[in-house]
């Protein structure tokens, strides 16, 4: 791909896309901050591809509105510019060299966790190579665990729970399921899948040794159009509850199957709340379709509530409801690093991105300086109607929303790190 038409993905900033930012009263004496989105824009994960961008872009827009980042000189604006990888690991690389080269220093990628050990290798060895133009790399969604663990680094900080503390809390809810006797485990056939079931048998085994797993298959990530083999599969064992880590398409598409076959039994899930799942399922799901998050719309606080009424004020449409805590509190703590560090230089910057502590909504984030993976609280929501107790924020216009049935402190979602964590010089 040569370099223009590398370029010809990067497509707008925010103001251009989502509107004019209004206007601040401070002067702007300084050239923005160029933060490159990562993503698939197209092929069959182009819906959270534009959902990440609504949140990064809305993230963005409030930080400018309140003027800015403080830098001596003159405070300085967000600008967030998206490049679409088309879901792959080369064109993710491209894309990498196209924005480092267009002048951004912050990087943002998250669906895949293959693509994001490719960046975070890729990131590696650009910064050691080229260190007057050294890069960050912010992921909100990869959560394959050796990312902050034997893979760390110094350039790389996780804003999400990787998925064996969702997997932990998820496992949390499964305990106080007594009638649970056997399970089936289905995810998507690459790093983040494979950790997803390896974690969830190996706490079954230790949590729920009662519990047979009475499947464990893996399927090709964003390419099976018709879920329906597998759901019969499911249905045919006789398992009472499914567990997967499934996102996106892959997600949709199996509850839509797993609905038309008539299975009746719980789904465990890692993102059933959002993208269609809760419309797919309907009332079938009402009590079954269970969800970890780092956040739910219906956490029941004041704080919350106001965050979430605000999401919904910038974005009407119920196809755009799709908004993470995980996400706004990133790019504050993004912020709150530029300003500290009174710089843009990326290893200034992340010098104070690993002491990160920002709250918003009523929720609190910390970065953890030993592996880089950020600390948070975690909930699990179980699907129920809108105007149920608990449940007043429905999903996407679906009039399904999800109940908060566990909250668990940052501390109690904390897993311990094997990083050895190196730092330049």
């Amino acid at each position: 791909m040569s370099m223009l038409s590398r370029r010809s993905v990067l497509v707008h900033s925010t103001a251009a896309l989502l509107g004019a930012i209004p206007a601040v009263s401070f002067a702007q004496t300084a050239a923005p901050i160029k933060l490159a989105l990562i993503e698939s824009m197209s092929g069959p994960f182009a819906n959270t591809g534009e959902a990440v961008y609504r949140n990064i872009a809305w993230a963005a827009e409030r930080i400018n509105t309140r003027g800015g980042v403080p830098m001596p000189g003159g405070a300085r604006q967000l600008m967030v510019e998206r490049f679409d990888n088309k879901g792959q690991v080369e064109e993710s690389l491209s894309v990498l060299r196209a924005a480092i080269d267009g002048g951004a220093r912050v990087i943002m990628q998250g669906n895949s966790s293959a693509v994001a050990a490719a960046l975070v290798d890729a990131v590696n060895k650009h910064n050691q190579r080229d260190a007057g133009r050294q890069v960050l790399f912010l992921n909100y969604s990869a959560g394959d665990p050796v990312l902050t663990n034997e893979s760390c680094s110094y350039w790389h900080f996780r804003f999400d729970a990787h998925s064996d503390m969702r997997v932990a809390a998820l496992m949390a809810a499964i305990k106080e399921d007594a009638a649970l006797k056997s399970i089936y485990l289905i995810g998507q056939d690459y790093s983040f899948g494979h950790a997803v079931l390896r974690e969830a048998k190996r706490q079954l085994g230790v949590q729920r040794p009662d519990v047979a797993v009475v499947g464990d298959e893996l399927h090709p990530v964003g390419r099976v159009k018709d879920f329906l083999p597998y759901a019969t599969k499911i249905k045919a064992s006789g398992a009472q509850a499914v567990l997967t880590g499934n996102w996106g398409n892959d997600l949709t598409l199996l509850v839509k199957a797993a609905r038309d076959v008539g299975f009746e039994g719980r789904f465990y899930t890692f993102y059933g709340n959002a993208l269609g799942a809760p419309a797919a399922i309907g009332d079938a799901g009402i009590g079954k379709v269970v969800a970890v998050a780092d956040w739910l719309p219906n956490v029941p606080t004041a704080e919350s509530a106001a965050f979430y009424k605000s999401f919904r004020e910038r974005f009407p449409k119920p196809q755009d409801d799709y908004v993470h805590m995980r996400m706004q509190l990133m790019v504050e703590a993004l912020a709150q690093a530029f300003e500290r560090a009174r710089s843009a230089d990326s290893r200034a910057v992340a010098a104070q991105l690993e002491r990160a502590d920002v709250s918003l909504g009523g929720q609190r984030g910390q970065m953890r300086p030993e592996d880089h993976q950020f600390q948070q609280p975690l909930v699990v929501g179980v699907m129920d109607r809108k105007g149920a107790p608990g449940v007043s924020f429905d999903v996407e216009g679906s009039g399904y929303g999800f109940r908060v049935v566990r909250q668990l402190n940052a501390g109690q979602a904390a897993l311990p790190t094997t990083c050895k964590m190196v730092r330049p010089g």
